[in-house]
């Protein structure tokens, strides 16, 4: 046999050990058609197929992030706001995800986006901006619920990132929220002057049932007054004081009765 067959020959049986040799990576699961008809779902690792006859295609197990483009949308109460989203998902079927969608990232984006617009458009602006927990929640189960059965697509976390709202609708909120500020404001401060009253009011009580208490206190305010430099005291009793206000009241109460008589 001639040399350069031999030489052929080798080439030929290495171009076919290449070809029927796939690698498939950790995180990938190899889909495997043989004449068209899907044939095995290879594991990561060393693999051979046959040459020509078998077609691999690897699919990416990781977790996918996908950014979703700001969408216009028409709130339940007829706001538009602008709102982006994430979602985060993930192939769980090899086999699906291959046989069963065309491009099962595109598919899931579009789905993702439908559901955003109709979550969004169901949903009172104030439930978009208050309870964004639950809005995720609800759009992640409704996305899910199409791709992981049909396409094998595992839906991990759908997120919204962003909601932007017109400016006229900013600037209703900040005066809302000034004008509730305002509120709180107001009610605390009469409900600090109406302990204030009350403990005044005890105050006078307990002063009024104790003689000595009063004379106390009026010793105590000539004290104060008497830190001014530029003020002069002249002590006063009270015994006196006290007379002088009940014959004032004593002499008004006669007057209003004699007024009362003619």
């Amino acid at each position: 046999m001639e040399p350069w067959i031999g030489v052929l020959i080798a080439l030929a049986a290495a171009a076919l050990l290449v070809l029927s040799v796939r690698i498939v990576k950790q995180w990938e699961k190899g889909v495997v058609f043989r004449f068209g008809r899907l044939a095995s779902i290879r594991n990561p690792g060393f693999n051979v197929m046959l040459p020509v006859i078998d077609r691999m295609i690897k699919v990416d197990l990781r977790v996918v992030t996908m950014v979703l483009e700001p969408q216009e949308v028409i709130t339940g109460d007829n706001v538009t706001i602008k709102v982006d989203a994430v979602v985060y998902f993930k192939v769980v079927n090899a086999e699906n995800a291959v046989v069963a969608v065309e491009d099962y990232r595109q598919a899931t984006t579009q789905i993702a986006l439908t559901t955003l617009r109709s979550v969004l458009g169901q949903s009172q602006l104030d439930e978009v901006l208050a309870h964004r927990d639950q809005i995720n929640l609800k759009m992640r189960e409704i996305i899910d619920e199409q791709t992981e059965a049909a396409w094998g697509v595992k839906v991990v976390l759908v997120e919204v990132k962003d909601v932007l709202l017109p400016e006229v609708m900013q600037r209703a909120m900040a005066k809302q929220a000034e004008a509730e500020r305002e509120k709180r404001a107001k009610v605390i401060h009469a409900e600090g002057e109406f302990l204030a009253a009350e403990g005044l009011a005890n105050a006078a009580r307990i002063i009024g049932t104790q003689p000595a208490a009063l004379q106390l206190r009026y010793l105590q305010t000539l004290a104060e007054i008497a830190n001014e430099k530029s003020t002069t005291i002249i002590p006063f009793p009270l015994e006196v004081l006290n007379t002088l206000f009940r014959a004032s009241a004593d002499s008004q109460a006669r007057l209003q009765e004699e007024q009362r008589r003619s």
